[in-house]
């Protein structure tokens, strides 16, 4: 089943696969790419499928926010920047809340929101070459959007390390700090591995996995969208500010 265009759903037994689907522009997240994850991912509610696979066409899993994008939009609408980010914010809560297990297959580079994205999934697996980071803050950005996600992923204090330095890593770093749960040699051996990982997880009862799924979003707070929601409002708030549109325009144009 296609959603759109940039974004392809489709569904093999109990194994549902989300495919961002703008590989020129490494899947950087546009405006059109957010409404057809959001589509895609309310679509899930009647699923059968009790697994949800998300990944990237191409060589890149998500290059993050289209940040060119981004800055022409605001040359002509202000609000446009929050509105973006507010848009990824309750995504990555939809996601999380979903009853499917979701597992992230990082093929390629999983950037700044790209690699925010894949913590909000259950589970990521990804291969060595691949590159994840959080370069925000060298761009004059705040990744408070995607914060609390991270934090839920590798703890306070790795988190902490990983968005403070920016820049990104290789796939063998990312799985040393629990970025990645799984790690294949290759992007041939992801491919395997990815379909073994979500077969297995497919085998369990559906609701066992969702109960035990919805157990833990509870336990570890991922219901509570005030802080992700007042983290869209923190990074808007930044890359309203002069510095970040400056770095930001000077980035665009390398």
């Amino acid at each position: 089943m296609m959603m759109t265009d940039a974004v392809l759903l489709e569904t093999e037994g109990l194994i549902a696969t989300l495919t961002i689907n703008r590989p020129d522009a490494r899947n950087a997240m546009s405006v059109e790419i957010l409404e057809g994850m959001h589509e895609a991912v309310d679509s899930l509610r009647d699923s059968e499928a009790s697994v949800l696979v998300i990944t990237g066409a191409g060589r890149a899993f998500s290059a993050g926010m289209d940040l060119k994008a981004v800055l022409i939009e605001l040359s002509g609408d202000a609000t446009m920047g929050e509105r973006l980010l507010r848009s990824l914010a309750e995504l990555t809560l939809k996601i999380r809340a979903l009853d499917q297990v979701t597992i992230a297959s990082v093929n390629g580079a999983a950037i700044g929101g790209g690699c925010g994205l894949t913590c909000v999934c259950d589970v990521t697996i990804s291969h060595a070459d691949a590159k994840l980071g959080f370069p925000e803050v060298d761009l004059g950005l705040c990744p408070a959007v995607i914060a609390p996600w991270v934090v839920k992923k590798l703890g306070g204090g790795v988190a902490r390390a990983a968005m403070l330095r920016g820049g990104v890593m290789d796939g063998r770093e990312a799985h040393a700090i629990g970025l990645v749960d799984w790690l294949a040699e290759d992007r041939e051996g992801l491919v395997s591995l990815t379909r073994s990982v979500a077969e297995r997880l497919a085998s369990g009862g559906p609701k066992a996995l969702s109960t035990t799924k919805s157990l833990l979003n509870e336990l570890d707070g991922s219901l509570d969208s005030a802080l992700v929601l007042k983290g869209a409002a923190l990074s808007a708030r930044v890359l309203a500010t002069p510095e970040a549109q400056a770095q930001l325009g000077s980035f665009v144009k390398r």
